[in-house]
């Protein structure tokens, strides 16, 4: 996948999808979602002041739409799209980073690679921008 395959639909100007999911977050996204059993929810991603660090990130489903919010509709081989949303104030933060979803016997879930944290924090729940 490219982010030229994405489908954005900004509310402000954005040439690339500014967050991407990796194959296997896109599909445990994917799974929630059908799990959830609505069609008008996305995944929206923030950030938001707290944290040991000053920022931290939040995941969750979604069926509002926000002045600026960027949509994006990120395609998975073989089984759809999954919806996105990320929120005027948390492009700039977010821009450029990868989310990816692990699940093995020592760790399990989502993670956030963004090249615009300046630092984390032990917890590694938060981080500074």
């Amino acid at each position: 996948m490219t982010a030229t395959e994405i489908s954005i639909t900004p509310a402000a100007p954005v040439d690339t999808a500014p967050v991407v999911l990796s194959e296997a977050a896109a599909l445990k996204v994917r799974e929630l979602l059908d799990a959830e059993g609505r069609d008008d929810l996305r995944l929206r991603i923030a950030v938001q002041p707290g944290g040991c660090a000053g920022m931290q990130y939040q995941l969750f489903f979604d069926e509002r739409s926000l002045d600026g919010d960027v949509a994006i509709d990120q395609p998975i081989d073989g089984v759809g799209t999954v919806p996105l949303v990320v929120d005027r104030a948390s492009v700039p933060l977010v821009t450029g980073a990868t989310i990816s979803y692990t699940d093995t016997i020592e760790k399990q879930g989502f993670e956030i690679d963004n090249p615009n944290a300046g630092g984390g924090c032990a917890c590694g729940n938060s981080f500074c921008g």
